[in-house]
């Protein structure tokens, strides 16, 4: 039987009594969980509003109730909009009021982070799970499965995207994409049997919703979360739910590898990590310390464009995708040319290589921004879907990521992108992880600036890795970093990607700073009174980098 929407998963596991839901030591059957999602969808049919959008605004961590929620929403027709518990102020209310919530679901620990954020809902638009108040309603709500079957194309679910290059977006995400995305990757993972699912990050996030949640929903295996990500954790979780999946995204794997190894870490239930982003270094390492295959792919919460690594690519290459994606010139709309290396291995004709990843064939997987018809219009044009990240391929056709559209870097009338930059750093063996981006320079264009996570008990050495650089033979002169940042972490947005928005605004306005006050001179350390002549630099309107259709 073809199961065409999340309701029908749901309303087909009614009476299954195999495990559904694994949260701690509490265990949910698919049974208890319809029945818990059947009387939350009562409650919100008694309050809700039917001259408004039927929007439910969701703040919780991974605790039971966010999933009650979600099951709600898809056995009755409403929409859960995953409300990104690290944004603050307006811009937290913005999320709320754009997608247009009538009811918020949080709890009281979000209360307070609520108050100052101007939601637009009153007082009693707010559902708080861990109140008395809130277990007294639900107790006397039925357990029934509501009269209205929801149809493929109902709208189920908006996903914020993760927000690196400016406040997010809302992707629409309809009763069908979701079952049908989840299908898929089940069958990628060869899910069944005694498969359970481990999702440890946010479930308002992609990676949860479809990696993990849909997958198990398509296959009645359990999925095992935890309120919060924790890298320390992760491996008493995998045991104790006896997890064989495990999804991920950003620099999850990364974290994961930084915690201290123990003898027995291959033997344990993993057998396969699903997930996008992971540098080749980590996957590799991953999968030897746990015994277990990662597979790797490129992709989006859009959901258009999916770029597939492959064991026989070249070192640093993302991997290859359908014929019909290319690497266009923006503001030509024609293909750009293959990179050509170097002796030395160095990409020599980046500034004409590198162009956006774009579809040239769309398909529907994609059904839009919520509210935003600039932004859908934008991703597609001239009859393609462009993905503002960047790229460049080889004569061989395999993908190079190159960054997003705004990691462009202009040094001294030279375009590049900053992932090229990365993969070099990253092979410092006391580089835990890092982010090159562009910072001001005086009177125009970028200088490159470094941000760098140390492995645990290593210590920077500026002179030492001046030497380390030095020793690069693809590393471009243009390339060499202006200004180092030390830091014990990188900030992270909830997806687990480095927040680079951040580190653009705070860029030497931090401790641990080393720079170069002379263009190839050796690294020394930033002081005030350097501080001081360079920040009016920050004061500026300029954006710091230049797209590839200006090069």
């Amino acid at each position: 039987m073809t199961v065409a929407t999340a309701g029908e998963l749901l309303r087909a596991r009614a009476e299954d009594e195999s495990p559904a839901l694994l949260i701690g030591q509490d265990r949910w059957t698919y049974r208890e969980l319809v029945e818990q999602a059947c009387r939350r969808a009562a409650l919100f049919e008694e309050v809700r509003d039917p001259a408004r959008p039927p929007h439910i605004g969701v703040l919780l961590d991974n605790v039971p109730d966010y999933v009650f929620w979600l099951a709600a929403a898809a056995l009755s027709g409403s929409v859960v909009v995953g409300i990104n518990a690290t944004y603050r102020g307006d811009q937290l209310g913005q999320l709320i009021r754009h997608s247009d919530c009538q009811l918020l679901v949080t709890a009281s620990g979000y209360q307070e982070l609520l108050a100052g954020a101007g939601s637009g809902l009153a007082d009693d638009r707010t559902l708080v799970v861990d109140s008395p108040q809130y277990a007294d309603r639900l107790a006397g709500c039925p357990t029934a499965l509501p009269d209205r079957v929801p149809r493929a194309e109902d709208l189920f679910l908006l996903i914020f995207t993760s927000g690196s290059t400016g406040l997010p977006k809302a992707v629409r995400c309809t009763q069908g994409r979701f079952a049908r995305t989840g299908a898929h990757v089940a069958g990628v993972a060869r899910l069944g049997g005694s498969d359970v699912v481990y999702s440890p990050l946010p479930l308002f996030h992609s990676s949860s919703l479809f990696t993990g949640w849909s997958s198990a929903l398509n296959t009645a295996v359990p999925l095992a979360t935890r309120p919060r990500f924790s890298a320390s954790n992760t491996l008493v979780d995998v045991r104790r739910f006896g997890a064989t999946i495990f999804t991920y995204t950003g620099k999850v794997l990364n974290y994961l590898l930084a915690t201290p190894p123990h003898p027995d870490d291959a033997d344990c239930s993993l057998r396969l990590g699903i997930g996008n982003e992971a540098s080749t270094r980590d996957i590799r390492t991953f999968a030897r310390r746990f015994g277990c295959t990662v597979r790797d792919s490129y992709g989006s919460t859009e959901g258009v464009i999916v770029i597939r690594r492959d064991p026989s690519m070249p070192e640093g290459a993302l991997g290859r995708a359908d014929p019909l994606v290319k690497v266009l010139d923006p503001s030509t709309l024609v293909e750009r040319p293959p990179v050509v290396f170097g002796a030395d291995g160095r990409p020599a004709n980046l500034e004409e290589a590198v162009g956006e990843i774009v579809h040239t064939a769309p398909s529907s997987d994609f059904e839009g921004y919520y509210n935003n018809a600039s932004a859908t219009s934008a991703r597609f044009r001239d009859g393609a879907y462009w993905s503002g990240d960047l790229a460049y391929r080889d004569a061989d056709g395999w993908l190079y990521f190159a960054g997003r559209s705004n990691e462009w870097l202009r040094v001294d009338g030279e375009n590049f992108a900053a992932a090229p930059v990365e993969t070099i750093v990253a092979r410092h063996p006391d580089v835990r992880s890092v982010a090159v981006y562009a910072v001001p320079d005086d009177p125009v264009g970028d200088r490159v600036m470094v941000a760098l996570e140390l492995r645990e008990g290593t210590e920077f050495d500026p002179g030492a890795f001046d030497d380390f650089l030095a020793a690069q033979p693809d590393l471009g002169p243009k390339w060499l970093p202006a200004f180092v940042r030390v830091t014990a972490e990188l900030p992270k947005l909830a997806s687990m990607k480095i927040d680079k928005m951040r580190l653009r605004r705070e860029a030497w306005r931090v401790e641990d700073v080393v720079w170069r006050p002379a263009r190839g001179g050796p690294l020394r350390p930033l002081d005030d009174a350097a501080r001081q002549r360079l920040d009016p630099l920050l004061g500026t309107d300029r954006t710091p980098g230049s797209s590839p259709a200006r090069s």
